[in-house]
C-alpha cells in the first residue's frame, strides 16, 4: 500500500522514479576538552586545509558540468573558509577554553546559526546558515575520520532522499541521473531553489521523516508542484501521475511562449507580472521566466557577507549590476528591512520582547541615519544605469514617510553638488503592510509616487497572528473578506491620485486572488520568478469587467472559505 508524504513544493514538476538515499553519519559531538592545545590547533588547521581542497574541487566539477551559476551555490562555503576572523574565532576557544578542535567548532557554528536561522523569510541569510552548517559538517567529517555520503556515486537514474540536500551535494549531482529532490528537513533556500531549477528537478523538501520511510529502492512520485511525495505507488496512481506530467509539460511549453508577449486581460486590460528577488542570482530566474520587471529587491543581502556594514561604492555597484541585468524594465529596491527577528552582526540591535512590532525596518533608518544615508547615496549613484524605485519599507505614519523622504531629497542634492550625475525620473513609494497605513492610504497616496502592499505582513498584523506560528497558522487567511476590503481601499486610493500599486507578498502569486486583485485594479504583481508565468497565462484568461461582481460578493461574504468557494465555482481558469 503506498505512502503519502506531505512537505513544501520547492521545484515545480513531477518525476517518477527509485530512491537513492543520501544518508550521512552521525557527526554529533559532545562538549569536550584537550590539555594539548598546540595539537588541537594543527587538528583544525589539517581540517580546514582539507575541506578547502575539497570545496574548491567541487566548485571546479560544477562550474565544468554544471555551469557558472551552479558553481556559484558553493561560494560561501569557500568565503566561510577562507574567513580569518572564524579561524581566530575557533583558535581562541581551544586556547581559551581548552575546547577540542571538535567541539570549538561545534560552539563557533552555533553561536554564528543563532543569528542566522531565525532569519527564514530572506533567501541570502537562510542560506548562508545553510553553509555554515554544511562546512562544518565536513570539517566534522574530516576530524573524526568518517566519509560523507558521495552524490557523484549514483550511477543510475532515482531520486535523492536525505535529510538535507547542501549546496556542496547539489554542486556535485550528475544531471543524466539525478531526477528528484526529497528531504526532511528545509524550506525554499536560495542554493536549493537555484540548483533544483537549474536542473529542472522537482523538489519536495519538509517532509519531515523521508528517510525513516523510503527504502532504497523504493518507487517514488515527486510532486513538486503541490509538495505531496508517494511512496511505493500504485499502478493506478503511477499511471495519474504520468498524465499530470505530460500535463505540466504541455503548460510548460504554453507559458513559455508567453515570455515575450505583454500580460493583458481579454478586455485589454494591461498588467505587469515581476520578480521578488534577494540575489543577483535571482535575477537570472526572474528573466528566464518571464518577469516583466522587479518588483522588489531585498537589499538585506548585501549587510549578510561579513561582521561590517557594505560600503557605499560596494553597494553602488550591487544596485547598478540589478538595473543594467533588466534594460528598459523598472526594478524596485526596498531599503534595508532589518531588525526585531532578524538580526545582522554589523547591526547592534536591543533585544526585544515583540520584535515583530518593534525596532526594525525604516525604523532603525530614521535613528540611525549613519545606516540609511550611505544606501540611499549608493541608490542614488546607481539610478543612472536603469529605471529605478526606491521603497521604504514598515512605514506607519505620514511623519516617517516625510523624513525618509527629507533625507533622500538632502543626500540627493549633495551628489548633484559635488558633480554625481543622478537620474531625475526616481519614483519613491512605500511598502503598505501596516494595518493603520492601510487605513489611511488616501493621505499617503498625496504623498507616495507608488504602494507595494507587502500581504504577508499586512495579514499578520490584521489577525493580530504571527504568520511563523503554526499554533495560529490558520488565521494567515489571504482570500478573508478583510484582507480583501483593505487592500480595495488603498488601490482605490491610490488610483485616485494618479499612483500605481504593486503587490509583493504571497498572495500576489496566488492563483486563487488573481481575479479578485485583477478587478480591483492592482497593476503589478510580485512575486517568485517560479509563480509568474502561471499567473500572466491567468490573467490573459480573465476579463475583468466580468469579475467585478465576484469583487462584490467577495467582500461582502462573511469567511474566506466561502470566497473561495465562490472563486473556484466562477473561474474555472482559477487551479490550484
Amino acid at each position: 500500500m503506498s505512502v503519502l508524504l506531505n512537505g513544501l513544493a520547492a521545484s515545480n514538476g513531477i518525476a517518477i522514479a527509485p530512491a537513492y538515499l543520501l544518508v550521512g553519519p552521525d557527526l554529533s559531538v559532545n562538549q569536550q576538552y584537550s590539555v594539548n592545545e598546540n595539537h588541537e590547533v594543527e587538528r583544525l588547521h589539517d581540517s580546514f586545509a582539507l575541506t578547502l581542497n575539497e570545496v574548491q574541487a567541487i566548485h571546479q566539477h560544477a562550474h565544468v558540468t554544471l555551469g557558472k551559476r551552479a558553481a556559484a551555490v558553493v561560494d560561501d562555503q569557500l568565503a566561510i573558509l577562507r574567513d580569518r576572523s572564524l579561524h581566530a574565532e575557533i583558535i581562541e576557544k581551544i586556547n581559551q577554553e581548552h575546547f577540542t578542535a571538535e567541539w570549538a567548532i561545534k560552539k563557533t557554528a552555533d553561536d554564528r546559526l543563532k543569528v542566522l536561522e531565525k532569519m527564514n523569510d530572506n533567501d541570502y541569510l537562510s542560506s548562508r546558515a545553510t553553509a555554515i552548517k554544511d562546512v562544518t559538517k565536513r570539517i566534522l567529517g574530516h576530524l573524526m575520520g568518517v566519509k560523507l555520503p558521495d552524490p557523484t556515486q549514483l550511477d543510475h537514474r532515482a531520486i535523492f532522499v536525505a535529510q538535507n540536500i547542501t549546496p556542496t551535494d547539489t554542486a556535485q549531482f550528475d544531471r543524466r541521473f539525478v531526477a528528484g529532490l526529497v528531504t526532511n528537513e528545509g524550506g525554499r533556500t536560495s542554493h536549493f531553489t537555484i540548483m533544483s531549477k537549474t536542473l529542472a528537478l522537482p523538489a519536495v523538501v519538509g517532509t519531515q521523516n523521508a528517510t525513516k520511510v523510503i527504502n532504497n529502492g523504493d518507487l517514488l512520485i515527486v510532486d513538486g508542484i503541490h509538495g505531496k511525495v508517494i511512496v511505493r505507488p500504485s499502478t493506478e496512481e503511477v499511471d495519474h501521475y504520468q498524465r499530470l506530467a505530460a500535463q505540466f509539460t504541455r503548460e510548460q511549453n504554453e507559458w513559455g511562449a508567453l515570455k515575450d508577449e505583454q500580460t493583458v486581460s481579454t478586455d485589454g486590460r494591461h498588467f505587469k507580472v515581476v520578480a521578488n528577488v534577494g540575489t543577483l542570482a535571482e535575477i537570472v530566474d526572474a528573466r528566464q521566466n518571464g518577469a516583466e520587471g522587479i518588483g522588489l529587491v531585498r537589499s538585506e543581502f548585501l549587510y549578510a557577507r561579513d561582521e561590517h556594514f557594505p560600503s557605499e561604492d560596494g553597494q553602488t555597484k550591487a544596485y547598478k549590476q540589478f538595473l543594467t541585468e533588466m534594460p528598459g524594465q523598472r526594478v524596485v529596491i526596498r531599503t534595508l528591512d532589518i531588525g526585531g527577528d532578524k538580526k545582522l552582526g554589523s547591526l547592534n540591535l536591543p533585544q526585544e520582547n515583540n520584535p515583530f512590532l518593534g525596532f526594525r525596518a525604516i525604523r532603525i533608518g530614521l535613528a540611525r541615519p549613519e545606516v540609511l544615508r550611505p544606501q540611499l547615496r549608493a541608490l542614488l549613484r546607481s539610478s543612472v544605469y536603469g529605471q529605478l524605485a526606491i521603497m521604504f519599507p514598515m512605514i506607519a505614519t505620514i511623519e516617517e514617510f516625510r523624513q525618509a523622504r527629507q533625507i533622500l531629497d538632502e543626500e540627493r542634492q549633495r551628489l548633484i553638488e559635488q558633480g554625481v550625475s543622478v537620474a531625475d525620473d526616481i519614483e519613491v513609494g512605500m511598502m503598505l503592510e501596516i494595518p493603520s497605513s492601510a487605513v489611511m492610504a488616501d493621505a499617503f497616496a498625496r504623498e507616495v509616487d507608488f504602494f507595494s502592499i507587502g500581504s504577508n505582513d499586512l495579514i499578520q498584523y490584521l489577525f493580530a497572528a504571527d504568520r511563523g506560528n503554526s499554533q495560529v497558522a490558520y488565521l494567515y487567511q489571504e482570500l478573508h473578506p478583510a484582507v480583501l476590503r483593505l487592500v480595495k481601499q488603498v488601490i482605490d486610493a491610490a488610483h485616485a491620485e494618479g499612483k500605481w500599486v504593486s503587490m509583493c507578498g504571497e498572495m500576489a502569486g496566488n492563483p486563487l486572488a488573481t481575479p479578485l486583485l485583477m478587478a480591483m485594479g492592482l497593476d503589478e504583481f510580485s512575486m517568485n520568478s517560479s509563480n509568474i508565468l502561471h499567473i500572466r497565462s491567468l490573467i490573459n484568461q480573465l476579463n475583468t469587467r466580468q469579475l467585478q461582481p465576484l469583487v462584490h460578493k467577495a467582500i461582502n461574504a462573511a469567511t474566506a472559505s466561502e470566497v473561495e468557494q465562490m472563486i473556484r465555482q466562477e473561474v474555472p481558469q482559477v487551479r490550484k
